[in-house]
């Protein structure tokens, strides 16, 4: 298995870090998509931020991660494992599930197990990508080139959290969970509506342009690839921080207040950009309230709306022919008028 990048470690992109760790904090915030340059270090931070978080506790042997403390929540073969008192867990790590783009229907949902019926005559489930995601993360390189079947598909899975499959005499319910990470280039063409709203924050990475980033870039990169090892010890401490950081924040999630002067001011930002629906005001709620478990600060205030309303709001606006500003500095600027108030 293939070591990942330190997360800590990754230099620059601050924006799409802090995104991901709200993700880790609340996945319910509805999960990040990263459009920008190739070779950003998009995938990287996927997987380092994975292998940051703690391991998850899972029913030994199910094939969907169940968790053995949330019985309402299992699938229907650990149910009947927990009725006989045969329930057993075990740890592993955050799972990190690509969904490429060639897939297939079946093996996305999963399907009828060919080998198992024509050796045996037995009708068994084979899960699919969905099922191995399951309390972790689906990523989605180049998301805006998925076929449309498979768009639909995730909307349903992404909506319910269960993976419903009835086909060829099969009828198999599974939870379905995840963080959904998708990743693209804007100038290879542009995501379906319906799968950009399901996504909770939306942040543009770019090629650095200073000669010292880069530089650091690379000696990093070139740092791990020689002793990874080495690399990995020299940032032990400072990944044991974050993953504190990130553990601290998941614990205070349900505590700390938000209070109505809060909730005001995100649906007047949300009302002065013109969003569509009420989902952009309660991902801006949920996002700048995980932020402040990560900052530490005992209540939800402005200040933490406006450091995330950018990458919540800005992939949740309507076209304006009559302003040729792009999105973040249209969010940006009402961000500024608003608090200003």
């Amino acid at each position: 298995m293939a070591i990942p990048f330190p997360f800590s470690a990754i230099v620059g992109q601050d924006q799409m870090k802090l995104a991901f760790m709200i993700a880790a904090v609340d996945p319910g915030v509805g999960g990040v998509l990263v459009f920008g340059d190739r070779g950003t270090g998009k995938s990287t931070a996927v997987r380092a931020l994975a292998a940051l978080l703690p391991k998850i506790a899972t029913v030994s042997g199910c094939a969907y991660n169940c968790d053995p403390a949330r019985v309402a929540n299992l699938c229907e073969a650990c149910r009947a494992r927990a009725a006989s008192g045969k329930l057993k867990s075990q740890t592993i790590p955050v799972p990190v599930v690509d969904l490429p783009l060639g897939a297939t229907e079946d093996r996305v949902i999963g399907a009828l197990n060919l080998e198992k019926a024509l050796a045996k005559g037995e009708k068994s489930f084979e899960p699919g990508l969905l099922a191995k995601a399951n309390r972790g993360f689906l990523y989605i390189d180049e998301a805006n080139l998925l076929e449309d079947h498979l768009v639909d598909l995730l909307l349903d899975v992404a909506a319910s959290g269960e993976n419903v499959v009835e086909r060829e005499g099969l009828s198999v319910r599974h939870p379905a969970r995840f963080v959904l990470v998708g990743s693209g280039n804007p100038e290879e063409g542009e995501l379906r509506p319906q799968l950009l709203d399901r996504f909770g924050l939306a942040v543009d990475v770019r090629t650095p342009t200073d000669i010292a980033t880069r530089v650091e870039v690379i000696r990093r990169r070139d740092a791990f690839e020689r002793d990874p090892e080495a690399f990995l010890a020299k940032w032990r401490g400072v990944e044991q921080k974050l993953r504190r950081t990130i553990v601290s924040a998941r614990e205070r999630l349900g505590l700390i207040p938000t209070s109505d002067a809060v909730l005001e001011s995100a649906a007047r930002l949300c009302c002065a950009l013109g969003t569509d629906g009420l989902r952009g005001e309660l991902t801006l709620i949920r996002a700048a309230r995980a932020y402040a478990c990560i900052a530490a600060d005992e209540i939800v205030s402005d200040e933490h709306l406006r450091h995330v309303a950018p990458f919540v709001l800005s992939h949740r606006l309507r076209r304006n022919p009559l302003d040729d500003a792009g999105s973040t500095v249209r969010v940006e600027r009402a961000v500024s008028e608003v608090f200003a108030a």
